[in-house]
């Protein structure tokens, strides 16, 4: 057995995301997207490529990247097991999707707030930590989508409401873009919050002895 497969069979090699309630919600949107043949889906942060493969698995052209080597590794295994045709490739998702236009953009980012001296280079810390106000990677996203978007194209993206889904929302509607929140939900702090409660208290992103997050799916087109 492969070490990181999971009970399931979706392979998750050492320091790479698991999918977890985000990758649900936007599994659950992806769902109701209208994919076929001619369908050409670009994925941002594919982690084990779970949801690539959704779309792939609906007959969707699929082109999935991460920065992380670990998780191309994942998600190509993953691709082969299945015999699903998936192009998974290795880098940033700007310059690995330069001068390409998509159907359907999806990504569930890193989002989470993190002290400057949380921001590393490598490591699987990079699947979440996402600067001061956690939203290093969304703005990123937020700015290049239109160009990323076939007319009629449509963006998924989930992140918590603590690094702002309205600001989200306005950013991509001054885009050009329309955006809605199409989804939210409540979830427990998990492991890594808690460990900076102090910390996100001081920068306004959490309430005293606050214990959950609201997470979000905003869709955009």
């Amino acid at each position: 057995m492969i070490r990181g497969t999971r009970p399931s069979g979706l392979i998750t090699l050492p320091g790479v995301y698991r999918p977890q309630t985000d990758t649900h919600l936007l599994a659950q949107a992806l769902a109701h997207e209208d994919l076929g043949p001619r369908t050409e889906v670009l994925e941002i942060g594919t982690g084990t490529g779970v949801l690539a493969l959704q779309a792939a698995d609906r007959g969707a052209r699929v082109m999935a990247v991460d920065v992380s080597w670990p998780a191309v590794a994942s998600a190509r295994l993953n691709a082969g097991r299945r015999r699903v045709p998936l192009h998974v490739v290795h880098g940033d998702f700007a310059a690995r999707a330069a001068g390409r236009s998509f159907d359907l953009v999806m990504s569930n980012p890193p989002y989470v707030p993190s002290p400057e001296n949380r921001l590393l280079s490598h490591g699987p810390e990079r699947a979440w930590e996402a600067g001061p106000d956690g939203r290093d990677v969304i703005n990123r996203i937020c700015m290049i989508a239109p160009f990323m978007l076939r007319p009629g194209g449509v963006l998924l993206m989930v992140h918590s409401g603590m690094c702002g889904a309205r600001e989200t929302v306005d950013r991509l509607t001054e885009a050009g873009l329309a955006a809605e929140v199409i989804t939210r939900t409540s979830v427990p702090w998990g492991p890594v919050l808690r460990s900076r409660r102090g910390w996100l208290e001081r920068q306004g992103l959490a309430i005293e002895a606050e214990e959950t997050e609201e997470l979000v799916v905003i869709r955009a087109r």
